[in-house]
């Protein structure tokens, strides 16, 4: 069964959009867990936007889910998730001013380097770590050629070409990636967009493991309600 990493980063933007206490970050954690998804998915930002400190703490503190933490590759959020331990810390780009995570990591020399000391101490603390790359074969290769635990696919490009003309070619990235990656050993996951519809044709690629949405979900909840948005992409992932 592939893993559904539910990201509640939008719970806590409602939150703050107000101030106070509501929604609450942690109820919507509850919900996950009552609703049979495998892990909590959260972002922490620097400038806060979404989760804040206290929330990933209470999260981790709760301990019924395993808790996926992206954060960007800084000193501060190194040291943060280093003294926290979260279950998987995956590595996201992060620009101040964008919506969303708009692209995967770009594997230069200098990032490649941080990611190496990076590893070292989040291996030591028995941290496994994810780096979220876009669907080029050429960074997967160097991806996998750090040894790190799992890597996630960005599936936004392929989420915003799938209900326009049937072009083929993000859906073909995809799958020459997941079986580098497969072949690699290292775990696959995806995220980035995905909703009931457009998960599908991902799930006859193998070695998929996880999945990872947010939005769709805390979206689709606003009519249904959170438990009812999490059975349907579990039941998506049950066929």
């Amino acid at each position: 069964m592939i893993v559904l990493g539910v990201n509640i980063d939008h719970v806590a933007t409602l939150r703050n959009a107000r101030g106070g206490k509501n929604p609450d970050p942690l109820s919507a954690a509850e919900v996950v867990y009552r609703s049979g998804a495998g892990q909590v998915v959260c972002h922490l930002r620097e400038d806060r936007r979404h989760i804040l400190d206290q929330d990933l703490m209470d999260l981790l503190s709760w301990g019924k889910l395993p808790v996926n933490l992206e954060m960007a590759l800084t000193s501060e959020m190194q040291e943060i998730a280093l003294s926290m331990e979260p279950q998987l810390v995956t590595l996201v780009p992060e620009r101040r001013l964008e919506r969303t995570t708009e692209g995967g990591l770009c594997l230069n020399h200098e990032l490649i380097g941080k990611i190496r000391e990076f590893h070292k101490l989040s291996s030591g603390k028995k941290i496994p770590l994810s780096l979220f790359l876009d669907p080029d074969i050429e960074m997967v290769k160097k991806g996998c050629d750090l040894g790190v635990e799992q890597i996630e696919l960005h599936t936004g490009p392929y989420a915003n070409s799938f209900f326009r003309s049937p072009d083929k070619f993000e859906m073909e990235r995809l799958i020459e990636c997941s079986l580098y990656i497969g072949s690699s050993n290292v775990r696959l996951a995806m995220g980035h967009g995905l909703d009931s519809e457009n998960l599908l044709p991902l799930l006859s690629i193998p070695d998929l493991a996880e999945v990872n949405i947010g939005h769709s979900i805390i979206s689709r909840s606003v009519f249904i309600g959170l438990s009812a948005a999490i059975s349907e992409i579990q039941e998506v992932l049950a066929r």
